[in-house]
C-alpha cells in the first residue's frame, strides 16, 4: 500500500471510539481503526478543520474503481438503520474515511482482500463546524 495520508481526530472522537474498541471482539476492522486512532493527530473538538472527516459528518466520497460518488454519514454502529445513508466506522471504509480531509486520498484493504483507493470529494455536513459537540 502507498504511504498513509495525514489525518486529524478530535479529542472527543478518540474518547468515544476507544470506549467502542474496548467492547469488541478482535478483528480486521478493530486493528485497522486501532492503527488508524494511533497514528492520528488528535486536537479539541474546536480546533478541528472544518475539512476533516469527523464521526457524524456527512461525506461525498469517490472509490477508484468506479465512477459512482456516495454521499454517507459516517456513525457509531449503534446509530445504523435500515436505510443506507450510513455508513459504520467499524466497517473497512468507514475506518478508512475518519480524519481525511477534502482531497485526500487513501489506499485501503477491501474485504475482497484487494486494495481501494478512497477520495473524500465534500464534507456536507461536520458537527464541530455546526458547533455540534454531543452527536
Amino acid at each position: 500500500m502507498a504511504k498513509l495520508p495525514h489525518i486529524t481526530v478530535s479529542t472527543l472522537d478518540l474518547v468515544r471510539l476507544e470506549a467502542l474498541l474496548e467492547k469488541q471482539p478482535e478483528s480486521d476492522a478493530v486493528t485497522r481503526l486501532e492503527n488508524e486512532l494511533d497514528r492520528a493527530k488528535v486536537v479539541a473538538p474546536t480546533e478541528v478543520p472544518d475539512n476533516i472527516v469527523t464521526m457524524n459528518s456527512t461525506i461525498t466520497f469517490a472509490i477508484a474503481t468506479g465512477k459512482e460518488t456516495f454521499t454517507k454519514t459516517l456513525c457509531y454502529p449503534r446509530d445504523m438503520d435500515n436505510g443506507n445513508t450510513k455508513i459504520s466506522v467499524l466497517a473497512p471504509i468507514g475506518a478508512a474515511l475518519l480524519g481525511l480531509s477534502v482531497g485526500q486520498t487513501i489506499d485501503w484493504p477491501a474485504p475482497n482482500g484487494k486494495v481501494m483507493q478512497v477520495s473524500i470529494a465534500a464534507l456536507d455536513y461536520q458537527p464541530e463546524r455546526a458547533g455540534d459537540y454531543q452527536t
